[in-house]
């Protein structure tokens, strides 16, 4: 999926910490940077931090397959990222790391790096402290932001969608960068699906009280403006004016 932000007239209140989670292909990133844009939010990907450590590893040659050498590891690299939702960046060690995050090695690895628990502690702390410190406010996007990492956030959400209509929509995105089988991208997706709500520490997981949006039959923009409506009724309901 893809975005493009018009000037908003819209605008969230002080402060307001949005959680968005749900697995790949649901359009998370793309409705997570839309809505911060049209709210003047900041923007957080938690998964491309998993990413970025992940890459770290494979480039400094840590068997990724050997929790205790990630663990002892997972403290070395320094990942920053810039939460602006029109350019979010992220660096590794000073580098930038957003493309090389993105290649399959990477994809294929960062649900065995992401389910050290010593790894997630550590970003765990690390979102933390970034949502804790953005101005006017945050929209987290990620895997366990509702039922970890920001358990008291003013909204949450969770997005789902087929496994066929995130499959075609994953194929989208990689069209024209490499091959595309859309059989073995909707397997990959599944398979990605099983290790995440099936890890002990910080599953992928729905919390209890999240808003479910099933984006299967939605388009980009609609699912966005869904997700403007839900923040501004949750802030309505707490007596703020969005």
């Amino acid at each position: 999926m893809s975005f493009t932000v018009e000037t908003a007239a819209r605008t969230a209140p002080a402060t307001v910490i949005v959680g968005i989670d749900g697995p790949s292909g649901t359009g998370k990133s793309s409705t997570s940077k839309a809505v911060a844009a049209k709210l003047g939010l900041r923007y957080l990907d938690t998964g491309a931090q998993y990413r970025a450590i992940t890459w770290w590893m494979l480039v400094n040659g840590v068997d990724v397959q050997d929790a205790d050498a990630v663990a002892t590891a997972a403290t070395k690299p320094v990942i920053v990222s810039g939460t602006n939702p029109s350019a979010p960046t992220i660096t590794v060690d000073g580098q930038d790391a957003s493309g090389p995050i993105r290649t399959q090695e990477v994809t294929s690895a960062v649900s065995v790096v992401s389910a050290v628990p010593e790894v997630r502690a550590l970003l765990t702390e690390l979102q933390r402290g970034i949502a804790a410190t953005a101005e006017r406010g945050i929209v987290v996007e990620g895997r366990d932001i509702g039922t970890t990492v920001l358990p008291d956030a003013d909204l949450k959400i969770f997005l789902t969608a087929s496994a066929e209509a995130r499959a075609a929509r994953r194929s989208g995105e990689l069209k024209g960068k490499e091959a595309v089988d859309l059989t073995a991208t909707r397997d990959a997706l599944v398979k990605r699906d099983a290790a995440d709500s099936g890890r002990k520490v910080s599953p992928l997981a729905k919390a209890d009280d999240a808003v479910e949006v099933d984006t299967t039959e939605l388009t980009l923009e609609q699912v966005i403006e869904c997700v403007v409506t839900l923040i501004e009724s949750a802030l309505s309901r707490a007596g703020q004016s969005a």
